[in-house]
């Protein structure tokens, strides 16, 4: 029987890199990657939220200071049903089609919809590694993917950024 890849996790403080990381590691990997990663919204010079961009060319409002709702984090608003339509089907693909799933990020922002989570889980238990870049404070569900057996932990830092995307794809063995 194969032995279940390692999914990798990366975890940082805020700014250190770790969307870059996973995007390198998805351009890559190629056509063997599927997911999505985050995009900063910026009006000018001031941020004004964030974007779900797929790795096969979906983007829609992750977050935004105009979004109203209960659901926020800090200034911006959280389009729950974005995640669940654009982040979690970007996701549930990359594991039909047998991709190296990738998820920018298991956060507060995406833990708000039960449907991420679940499709999370369904990455981490997949037959193919998940690339996840998840929140370094705590939180019940991310602090119990960090605890599961079949996770590396990566802490992002500025000193091993940048050979972090040669690292990990050698790593999977599944550059494209």
């Amino acid at each position: 029987m194969r032995r279940k890849p390692t999914n990798i996790l990366l975890t940082g403080v805020p700014g250190v890199g770790k969307t870059t990381v996973i995007k390198e590691v998805a351009e890559r990997l190629g056509q063997n990657a599927g997911g999505f990663y985050t995009e900063e919204k910026r009006h000018g010079r001031n941020r004004v939220g964030f974007d779900i961009v797929t790795l096969d060319g979906r983007r829609a409002a992750l977050s935004h200071v105009n979004i109203k709702g209960r659901h926020r984090v800090g200034k911006y608003g959280v389009d729950v049903a974005a995640i669940d339509s654009v982040a979690v089907s970007s996701i549930d693909d990359a594991i039909a089609s047998g991709k190296t799933v990738v998820v920018d990020e298991i956060g507060k922002m995406e833990l708000f919809s039960q449907r991420f989570r679940e499709s999370a889980a369904r990455a981490l238990d997949a037959p193919v590694p998940t690339v996840a870049v998840i929140m370094l404070k705590p939180n019940p569900f991310a602090d119990a993917v960090k605890q599961r057996t079949d996770v590396k932990i990566i802490e992002v830092t500025p000193s091993n950024r940048d050979a972090l995307p040669a690292r990990i794809v050698e790593e999977l063995g599944r550059e494209d």
